[in-house]
């Protein structure tokens, strides 16, 4: 039988179908105009990928991606080292971020609590939150879990946590719509959450 996709092209086709979302028809597309690029442009991109693994790393206070450590959010001038912002992934930072309405630092979990996937606390960065409240000038922390079943459960269980802590603990505003993840939620509706937090 006749092979009529090169193994190449159907190796690359194989690879980007491990993108969230990427199905045989959608990663056939973009392999398909990735070969229509000039060498070069196709070169650059595998480069940059091989950079992600090369460059960045985790800062080691916050947990986040980044080139350096800390990263430069955590040592940036001007940020509010009082104000400590928990989300689940380094893409919600990202998304906080664009909002320009924090000014505080932040604390990534990497990842949700999730019992029937092995996932409890002493596989997020749990622990090392505890030991900032305890060792920096924290005075807020504020939850900015999504609001689905998981990262509900998770900002129950930090609650708890923090109870016994010298730390006023707030959530942020139910303007992120249940089941949403926060990194997809827009803008406006981060900033308007961020803004109008309750105290759990």
């Amino acid at each position: 039988m006749i092979q009529a996709i090169p193994p190449a092209l159907e190796r690359l086709i194989k690879n980007l179908m491990r993108f969230p979302g990427v199905g045989e028809k959608s990663a056939t597309r973009m392999a398909l105009q990735i070969l229509r690029w000039p060498p070069a442009v196709a070169r650059e991109l595998g480069a940059s990928i091989l950079e992600l693994h090369e460059k960045i790393g985790i800062c080691s206070r916050c947990f986040t991606f980044s080139q350096e450590d800390p990263c430069q959010i955590c040592t940036a001038q001007g940020r509010n080292q009082e104000v400590i912002c928990v989300v689940e992934e380094p893409g919600d930072v990202v998304a906080i971020e664009k909002t320009g309405s924090f000014s505080g630092i932040y604390h990534v979990l990497q990842g949700v609590l999730a019992p029937r996937e092995g996932i409890g606390p002493d596989e997020l960065r749990i622990r090392e939150l505890i030991k900032r409240t305890e060792k920096e000038p924290v005075k807020e922390i504020i939850i900015a879990t999504s609001s689905t079943v998981a990262g509900e459960a998770t900002a129950s269980y930090l609650t708890d946590m923090l109870k016994n802590h010298d730390v006023k603990v707030t959530r942020i505003a139910c303007g992120i719509p249940m089941g949403t993840d926060l990194k997809y939620a827009d803008q406006m509706t981060l900033k308007k959450a961020l803004e109008f937090r309750t105290s759990i």
